[in-house]
């Protein structure tokens, strides 16, 4: 990020958490996690300790593709860890507790979840310790993972995010955000709206939308714009409702900018031809990846990554059309 000029100490306080980040991101990865010893691994750098089931469990919703890069990561970990994996996923609650439940049954090694609906999963997740099954979470969650019984968390904070973003937006000399959330009640998008709020120096609105149909989310947010010429930020939590979002734009006649949180191959080239302003990359094909060798690493040698104590930080880092030539090859492979 460009150096603003001075601040609030709260301002100063959310660039200096992104900063230190962004450079656990560039320096390490931010994985809190080595590999396993040299005998645990066999030829080709695969495991050949004993065949373990993981299963993973989402609040995703059919078509985001965001998720895809979740399970590709948790996939390359299985291949490399001998563990058999199973994913399914429901963004309602009641049913993403019950998925879990179905683990539980299928007595895995080991289950990593998300928690975007914390509440619901703290029975399914107490009841997975009660079969002495360890559990991660992932992704959402970060403010409640210890207190729900989760042995670690890989993720994003997204409330530091929302700040950094809000950071971002002063830097820009925006004046007028509008925060999009396209799923009432997930702690995560709420944080990252929040935060936004809480360091933008201009005026932020939060706008809620349905995530699930896209018809109604682009009438929503056109109507909006042309209600409003004043807006000339648009911040969307995904990168696929960012891609629609650039279309309201256009359709309202708006002279809005479009930023998102999280990535994808086609939200790298939005972001390299300019229909995007910037990117949050949370590094989601890490978030996967990570928790699944997670569970490996306790079972086979008892490590607890953060101790059990500190996430395991996958972002924010901020992708922007200065350095996205840096992320667009292996955004072509489908891992970023």
């Amino acid at each position: 990020m460009n150096t603003p000029p001075p601040q609030s100490a709260t301002h100063r306080s959310a660039r200096a958490l992104a900063a230190a980040a962004a450079v656990c991101l560039l320096a390490a990865g931010c994985s809190g996690s080595g590999g396993g010893s040299d005998s645990s691994l066999g030829t080709g750098g695969r495991a050949d300790t004993a065949r373990l089931k993981v299963a993973m469990v989402t609040h995703a919703s059919e078509g985001d593709t965001f998720w895809n890069l979740v399970k590709k990561g948790a996939e390359a970990a299985a291949a490399k860890d001998n563990i058999e994996l199973t994913y399914a996923n429901d963004p309602d609650a009641a049913a993403q507790a019950s998925l879990v439940r179905d683990a539980i049954r299928q007595k895995v090694d080991g289950i990593a979840v998300t928690l975007a609906k914390p509440q619901a999963m703290k029975g399914p997740v107490a009841a997975a310790r009660g079969a002495d099954i360890p559990v991660v979470g992932l992704n959402s969650g970060i403010d409640s993972w210890q207190s729900e019984g989760a042995l670690e968390f890989f993720g994003q904070d997204e409330s530091l995010a929302g700040r950094a973003v809000g950071d971002k937006l002063d830097d820009l000399r925006a004046k007028h955000a509008l925060c999009v959330i396209h799923e009432r009640g997930n702690v995560a998008l709420e944080a990252r709206c929040a935060g936004v709020k809480k360091t933008f120096g201009g005026r932020t609105d939060i706008v809620y939308v349905d995530g699930t149909d896209a018809n109604s989310t682009d009438a929503a947010l056109t109507a909006r714009l042309r209600q409003d010429p004043t807006i000339d930020e648009v911040i969307m939590n995904g990168a696929q409702f960012a891609l629609d979002a650039v279309d309201s734009v256009k359709h309202s006649g708006s002279r809005a900018h479009v930023a998102t949180f999280d990535l994808n191959q086609n939200l790298v080239r939005a972001v390299r031809s300019g229909d995007v302003q910037f990117a949050v990359d949370q590094q989601p094909y890490l978030q996967g990846y990570l928790a699944v060798d997670a569970l490996w690493l306790y079972r086979t040698n008892g490590n607890v990554s953060g101790g059990g104590v500190s996430p395991v930080l996958t972002g924010p880092a901020f992708v922007t059309k200065a350095n996205v030539a840096s992320v667009a090859e292996f955004a072509s492979h489908g891992t970023r």
